[in-house]
């Protein structure tokens, strides 16, 4: 069968790529076939070529809408004939669905693109069990299964659909599957006999990298960008609100980014993805609602703010980065808390969907914690066996890049086998560890674990330690997790040859990303900018106090602590720069700055430091518009509790946004607010304890005055305070 001329005639292509040629061999021939081929690896071409080479249409099931426009527009720039594709789906009016189906009964249409929704409708199974249909493609088939990463409901039916038009040949195509999906969407369509092509998942020109997710994460992420000028990339985000916040952020710093979510209206949607593909904007910012099926080849790195809820989801993104075989670079940040966020949030669901949920969480965890090969580890989980010294990409990780330490375990690997045997092969890993530390819970002793003479054999070891080493030894195949059974492990038989004859098991020493360690995490990523410099914040406050004496207010009303700290770390020597201080704004700038950028301008000469011009970030200013609020309604007076409740604010808020406006030098007159709450003598007493006082620590004010007056009567009196004295 030649089918390299329609290929030249159709898409204008010399040759196959990868497994294509045997896959439209199989559709042709009138075999049921399922695909699993990684993106990138041209999927559509594969359902494509067979449906115009056949007579009739194909029905191509597709979940989401903006794909299928994209392939359809890709389809009719092939063909003289704009019919030859087609989309039925909710978006069509009347008059459009009577053109589609004039289109069909005329032969004209090749490919018909249907959400598994509209498929549904009685009116169009009816139409179509009267058309000649070539066969029915399942693209993003992975939705089948609930135990995919986008599990869809409405695509259980699809079996029945299918046999109720016509008995076709079914082809179901996915860019990720594990053995279990696999087998449960073949399952599920009653096709467990189809021809199966399953292409490499190893995209050797990814690079993957975990960073710790610390509070600077928005400046790692804006530095990271601002190293790439002009690439394209994409940022994903688990949240609307956290991608609206990013993009702001990235805008302000001079980023080209737009925001992508379902909560945008559709014309915004396609405005955006269309500012993409053309290059009108650089960086999407989005949920995961985008990208499936954007078909740009150029895409330089993908980032992920958030972890994603499973490896399947993290592949496909991170996919999407150098479909050219280009550059492309995977940057994920990590926090343990994150993990937790996403557990909180599935304690709604269904059991059943909980475990799951649970097992493919856990993967991911074993993923950005593992210090062994990324991409081994990556393929390990779609089954696939990676050779981690000369397999193409090697080196394409940052584990690989800085090896970790690693260390004899032959010992501790056969405790581990031994646990896994001696325990009848029942425990998921928790348990497994649990009972190597010696830590009893119910299920332990139901099953009385905990009166075992092994119970606590590996207690000179922590949890951690015992549970990085399970997935190592997971990944070199001793032992093996039961999905159907939510995660229980078994041993190989490898691992039973192991336990007979123990051999040397190097294990590689595991990052920490725990909460415990979040300080020690943020020091280190501050050093490669430096960490605040103790000198210089010693030269500063002296010039406070000497300023603050000149003036006669207390030093704090000059410079809070936090600002001085923060000069240190970026060296303003301007005072636009200096307005960009933490807690100065430009009136405090003005007002103050003159000597201090002088100073440390001085200080930079003298000591020859390398400022550091990309750390200074530039913040949203989303809360201008409350700035300006709360400046205009003191003018008029407006009482408090109103200004909190039209803002729907509580007062804490309220106060907390006046002391950010006072704090950074303007000028904000409350003494209308204050009459009311405090007399003359009482404001006057407040008043001279902030003139004495050695700092403006609320805590301490309150100590003072032991109960006399109550914490939003102080914060209030401190924002007169500054706003007479220091603005």
């Amino acid at each position: 069968m030649d089918l390299h001329s329609p290929l030249k005639k159709f898409f204008g292509f010399n040759k196959f790529k990868g497994l294509q040629e045997q896959v439209v061999k199989s559709i042709v021939s009138g075999n049921n076939t399922f695909v699993i081929m990684p993106t990138g690896g041209g999927k559509s071409l594969c359902y494509q070529l067979p449906a115009l080479m056949q007579e009739g249409t194909a029905i191509v099931v597709s979940p989401l809408i903006a794909l299928m426009k994209n392939q359809v527009d890709a389809i009719r720039g092939i063909s003289e004939h704009n019919g030859v594709a087609h989309v039925l789906n909710s978006s069509l009016n009347k008059s459009e669905v009577a053109q589609v189906k004039e289109d069909i009964a005329n032969g004209i249409t090749k490919l018909l693109y249907v959400a598994p929704e509209s498929l549904i409708k009685e009116e169009y199974v009816t139409f179509l069990r009267t058309q000649k249909i070539s066969f029915v493609a399942i693209d993003e088939a992975h939705c089948i299964s609930e135990w995919g990463h986008d599990f869809r409901p409405e695509y259980r039916n699809l079996k029945h659909i299918i046999k109720a038009i016509d008995n076709v040949p079914v082809i179901c195509l996915t860019a990720t599957a594990t053995e279990k999906v696999q087998e449960d969407i073949l399952k599920t369509l009653g096709i467990t006999e189809a021809n199966r092509f399953k292409a490499s998942f190893n995209r050797p020109n990814l690079f993957y990298e975990v960073r710790p997710k610390t509070k600077e994460v928005e400046k790692d992420i804006i530095r990271f960008i601002k190293q790439r000028q002009g690439k394209s990339g994409i940022i994903y985000c688990l949240s609307r609100k956290k991608v609206e916040e990013i993009a702001q952020i990235l805008q302000v710093n001079e980023i080209n980014a737009v925001p992508y979510h379902a909560g945008l209206d559709a014309k915004t949607r396609v405005k955006h993805q269309d500012m993409f593909l053309m290059e009108n904007c650089d960086v999407v910012v989005a949920t995961i609602a985008f990208g499936m099926g954007i078909d740009k080849p150029d895409v330089r790195y993908v980032i992920h703010h958030d972890i994603p809820k499973s490896l399947e989801s993290y592949y496909q993104e991170t996919g999407r980065a150098g479909r050219d075989d280009g550059e492309g670079y995977c940057l994920a940040f990590y926090a343990y808390k994150d993990i937790e966020k996403l557990e909180k949030f599935m304690a709604s669901k269904p059991v059943a969907e909980q475990e799951i949920g649970h097992a493919l969480l856990q993967e991911v965890v074993g993923y950005a914690e593992t210090s062994m090969n990324r991409r081994k580890y990556l393929l390990h989980y779609f089954g696939e066996e990676f050779d981690e010294v000369k397999g193409k990409g090697a080196d394409m990780d940052d584990n690989s890049r800085n090896p970790k330490k690693k260390h004899e375990a032959k010992e501790d690997v056969a405790k581990l086998l031994s646990v896994i045997k001696n325990t009848l092969q029942k425990y998921k890993s928790k348990e497994i560890v649990n009972t190597l530390v010696g830590k009893e819970n119910a299920l332990l002793t139901s099953h009385k674990t905990h009166l075992q003479p092994f119970f606590g054999i590996g207690k000179d070891k922590k949890a951690s330690y015992w549970m990085a080493l399970i997935r190592q030894v997971l990944v070199v195949n001793y032992i093996k997790k039961e999905i159907e059974q939510y995660g229980v492990i078994k041993l190989t038989k490898k691992g039973a040859h192991f336990l007979e004859q123990p051999t040397s098991f190097l294990m590689t020493e595991d990052h920490s990303y725990s909460a415990e360690n979040d300080n020690t995490i943020i020091t280190n990523a501050k050093s490669a900018g430096g960490t605040a410099d103790d000198k210089l914040i010693k030269l500063l406050k002296d010039l406070r106090k000497k300023v603050a004496t000149k003036l006669g207010v207390p030093p704090f009303a000059v410079f809070q602590d936090p600002s001085i700290d923060d000069m240190a770390l970026k060296y303003p020597i301007t005072l636009e720069e200096l307005s960009k201080v933490h807690g100065v704004g430009e009136g405090k700038a003005r007002k103050f700055g003159k000597d201090f950028i002088k100073l440390i301008a001085q200080y930079v000469e003298d000591n020859d430091v390398l400022r550091p011009d990309d750390l200074i970030v530039k913040s949203t200013g989303t809360n201008s518009g409350l700035k300006l609020f709360i400046i205009q309604n003191t003018d008029k007076k407006l009482p408090l509790d109103d200004m909190a409740k039209s803002k729907g604010l509580e007062m804490e808020e309220l106060i907390k946004a006046m002391e950010a406006i006072i704090f950074s030098g303007t000028k904000l007159d409350i003494n209308y607010a204050l009459d009311d709450l405090l007399d003359e003598d009482q404001q006057e007493e407040i008043y001279d304890y902030f003139m004495e006082a050695e700092s403006d620590k609320i805590q301490e004010a309150l100590d003072e005055f032991d109960g006399d007056y109550d914490e939003e009567e102080l914060r209030l009196m401190r924002i007169k305070f500054i706003n007479e004295v220091a603005n």
